[in-house]
């Protein structure tokens, strides 16, 4: 009798444990031992949420130290959800700058919690002051969706002291953004972004931070195909303009600085069972990219408005893309001591408007196509910069990137295939000393393997990683991530409700200028987690009991979304609002 009250008390258990989801990441390397204050920032249950941003005002603490003193700044953004839902795309805007993108993962009918903190210490001279922010979750609720998104913001300030010393941070943050009051600050592109800002006459240094990511019929812009070898599949299997992007910024129309993205897959991306309870790296805190415009000050500084261009090209002749990308951007902006004017000038460019790209390809006799797009882009850029105290400063900011995508398509399509790589370095000195570094590579392997006609019944496989030194500009530590992720999931689509299941595996290694260290290695199957070991100095310190978590496999699932409109991906009905971030494909 205890054997049987035993067993029935540990499948209750089971059968109502709500899914912990995850991204894995290294935990903010702030000092846990500091005094701290913690504001909620938001409330909000997210149901018919579709142009319907939350909109609050947040005014900075003074029980921490006076505003802008903190050693450190987080964000802790936790939601809870139950029922049927598709991923959504999550926008954080403060003083009218981006500071966040993330993405939902999709509930479960037991239901499904996540937390994230996320560092925004380098966006501290926002925090400073009061000012508007915004969560902009677009979420639907119609027939077949019920999922609500509860979610909860809090901002917790970290006071500085002699042992921590305030954060460095630059003098004034610019927003590269739509400047909206009431809803996220992103701009959709094509077409190209663009606006004028205005800086200050005595302006030494701009860094830039661009967020892009893409959605809708951009979601997989990995899977594109070139347009010249469309013909040669049949309807709904591949999206046009290729597979090559790259996210540009103009300063009056001269390519500035550019970005090969990494490509981020949200859980409801390709087989939503690869994704539970761990999402694919970066589907909860999308990467962002760091971008020197000091070389133009002597531009800037001329205290007129000067144009900046956000936009996304591919590899095709005429360079356009599909619908569309989410961009946005911030300068990081430093001034000297002095009032007066600065002044230079810019002593070398070299900077194509596009990158070199190559496409070949072959149609084999019985109907199989391989097409490999390659790509390289070279900037050089030097200028010498006189401050107004008079200390002179020469700039030398170059990028150096590497971009290949091998695709197959096999067995009468049966079998799609992606192999990319994306690799390089931007590096910037003033007067020889290192001030952005951003050497990255980003490996991704894709199989899908297609066991019907219909395209209902599939298996796919992933392998990829996130390899990145990065120096963002020089108020920030180095660091540097290894991050490599494999997955394995099998899907089917039924009227009587979609099945599948999934395996997740990922090694994770942190390290930083600052001494701090974080390793990961974590696997699940199932939902359930069969391996996790953490160490290093940011680890926590009591470590995570697996046999505790327990969840019973999912057997519902909502659609699957996959490359090129495939007869398995969620269309979405006519009623669902254009361009949404909801459903983010």
């Amino acid at each position: 009798m205890f054997l049987f009250l035993t067993l029935l008390q540990v499948f209750v258990l089971v059968q109502s444990a709500v899914l912990v989801d995850f991204q894995v990441a290294e935990p903010p390397p702030v000092p846990q031992d500091a005094k701290q204050c913690t504001v909620q920032v938001l409330q909000r249950d997210f149901a018919f949420s579709f142009g319907s941003a939350e909109v609050v005002e947040l005014t900075p603490p003074t029980d921490c130290g006076s505003p802008g003193s903190w050693a450190a700044v987080t964000l802790n953004f936790t939601v809870t959800s139950n029922g049927t839902q598709f991923d959504r795309l999550g926008v954080f805007t403060f003083q009218n700058v981006e500071i966040w993108r993330t993405s939902t993962p999709e509930p479960t009918r037991d239901g499904i919690i996540w937390t994230y903190i996320k560092d925004v210490t380098r966006y501290i001279p926002l925090f400073a002051k009061p000012g508007t922010f915004i969560l902009q979750l677009d979420n639907l609720i119609q027939p077949g969706l019920d999922g609500i998104y509860s979610a909860t913001l809090h901002a917790t300030y970290f006071a500085s002291s002699s042992v921590h010393p305030p954060a460095m941070r630059s003098d004034l943050i610019i927003p590269l953004s739509t400047l909206a009051n009431d809803t996220g600050n992103d701009a959709s592109v094509p077409p190209g972004f663009s606006l004028n800002v205005t800086l200050p006459q005595n302006t030494i240094s701009v860094f830039a931070e661009l967020y892009a990511s893409g959605n809708g019929a951009e979601e997989f812009w990995y899977f594109n195909i070139a347009d010249e070898f469309l013909p040669n599949l049949p309807p709904g299997t591949a999206s046009q303009r290729g597979p090559f992007r790259e996210v540009r910024l103009l300063v009056d129309n001269q390519v500035a600085g550019v970005a090969f993205p990494y490509a981020t897959i949200f859980t409801g991306g390709i087989a939503p069972t690869a994704w539970r309870p761990i999402t694919s790296y970066g589907a909860l805190d999308l990467p962002t990219y760091f971008l020197d415009l000091t070389p133009f000050v002597p531009v800037f500084a001329d205290g007129e408005p000067h144009n900046i261009t956000i936009d996304v090209a591919s590899a095709e002749t005429n360079h356009t893309i599909l619908q569309n990308w989410f961009v946005s951007g911030l300068l990081q902006v430093n001034t000297d001591e002095s009032s007066n004017r600065t002044t230079g000038n810019i002593t070398s460019y070299m900077a194509q408007p596009f990158a070199s790209a190559t496409t070949t390809g072959n149609v084999a006799d019985n109907g199989d196509i391989n097409i490999t797009v390659t790509a390289t882009r070279k900037i050089h850029i030097e200028a010498d910069i006189i401050s107004g105290s008079g200390e002179l400063m020469h700039v030398i900011w170059t990028q150096d990137l590497q971009y290949s995508n091998i695709q197959s398509f096999l067995e009468n399509t049966t079998i799609q295939n992606v192999l990319q790589t994306a690799s390089g370095q931007s590096l910037s000195s003033i007067n020889n000393v290192t001030t952005v570094l951003d050497s990255f590579s980003y490996p991704l392997g894709i199989n899908m393997t297609f066991l019907d006609p219909s395209g209902n019944s599939f298996v796919a496989s992933f392998d990829h990683s996130y390899n990145r030194d990065l120096l963002p500009f020089p108020a920030i530590p180095r660091s540097n991530i290894t991050e490599h992720q494999t997955a394995v999931a099998f899907f089917n689509i039924s009227p009587s409700g979609n099945t599948g299941n999934g395996t997740n595996n990922n090694t994770f290694a942190y390290s930083d200028s600052a001494g701090n260290t974080y390793q990961r290695k974590v696997n699940a199957a199932l939902n359930n987690i069969t391996l996790d070991e953490q160490s290093g100095t940011l680890a926590p310190i009591t470590d995570h009991d697996i046999s505790k978590t327990l969840v019973p496999p999912q057997t519902k699932f909502t659609h699957a979304r996959l490359p090129g409109g495939r007869p398995a991906a969620h269309i979405p009905s006519k009623s669902s609002p254009p361009e949404t971030r909801c459903d983010i494909g």
